[in-house]
């Protein structure tokens, strides 16, 4: 019994409507910018009515707004909730689906270790969103050529992009702690959403305090930080590392250790 191509296959349908929604969301935003970008001064008069606390949670930078890389960072932020939910939906059901369809007994009898079965299915969903982002970037450089209105740099759209599958990354090691400590959900999907969107609103919360952004993957990566040095912080790119990392380390020891239950 191979899990890992077994988890990839059951993994395949979620994957699939997951990058539709991710890709789709994202060329109903860039398909409006030729229109925003012809009235670009209306628009930031608009933005400008917003409090300047609101436009920060939001992430909202006026002065760039009017290239196609600072409005891609304007509703990229919805893309990364999208993304966000999916990868912690994904986690969710690790820990958890061997329980809802009673069959950890015939999983767990079988002559292979806890070690390799955590591992085959974290690695398939670890490639169900790579095959996600992979599509997606690719679907979002070739709408961005052909929504441009003029030259935008490559370099910082790709950064921009790849904070979705880092972000991903982050928000699964935090799921995989909670399946497996607390594999007796009734609805994964219920709890991953009340978890993101926790965290969502965290990141509004922290969006004017620097010590705060710590406390949410959302806030890891400041778009603004990467249209001006085209890079990220390293002191966040360094905690979302170490918390991936860790999270996932103490995830592998708990489900060594835990006792398994099956009704």
């Amino acid at each position: 019994m191979n899990i890992f191509l077994y988890e990839l296959k059951s993994y395949r349908k979620s994957t699939i409507l997951w990058t539709l929604a991710l890709t789709s969301l994202m060329i109903v935003f860039m398909s409006m910018f030729p229109s925003i970008s012809k009235e670009i001064d209306e628009f930031k008069k608009l933005l400008e009515g917003f409090p300047e606390g609101v436009r920060k949670a939001l992430g909202i930078q006026i002065d760039s707004i009017g290239s196609l890389n600072g409005y891609y960072s304007y509703f990229f932020l919805y893309i990364t909730l999208c993304g966000a939910i999916q990868a912690m939906n994904l986690a969710i059901s690790i820990g958890s689906k061997e329980i809802r369809e009673k069959t950890a007994d015939f999983l767990l009898t079988k002559p292979v270790t806890r070690t390799k079965i955590l591992y085959s299915k974290v690695l398939a969903a670890l490639v169900s969103l790579l095959l996600t982002n992979i599509v997606y970037v690719i679907s979002a450089i070739i709408v961005a050529n052909l929504v441009k209105v003029e030259w935008f740099s490559l370099t910082i759209f790709l950064l921009i992009s790849t904070t979705l599958l880092l972000t991903q990354f982050i928000m699964f090691a935090l799921g995989m702690i909670i399946a497996v400590v607390w594999s007796r959900v009734k609805s994964v999907l219920t709890l991953s959403l009340g978890i993101v969107f926790a965290f969502f609103v965290i990141s509004m919360v922290a969006a004017t305090e620097e010590a705060g952004r710590y406390f949410t993957p959302f806030k890891y990566f400041d778009y603004t930080y990467i249209m001006v040095h085209a890079a990220y912080e390293w002191s966040f790119l360094v905690a979302g590392i170490t918390l991936i990392v860790v999270a996932m380390v103490l995830s592998f020891i708990i489900y060594n250790k835990k006792d398994i239950h099956t009704v």
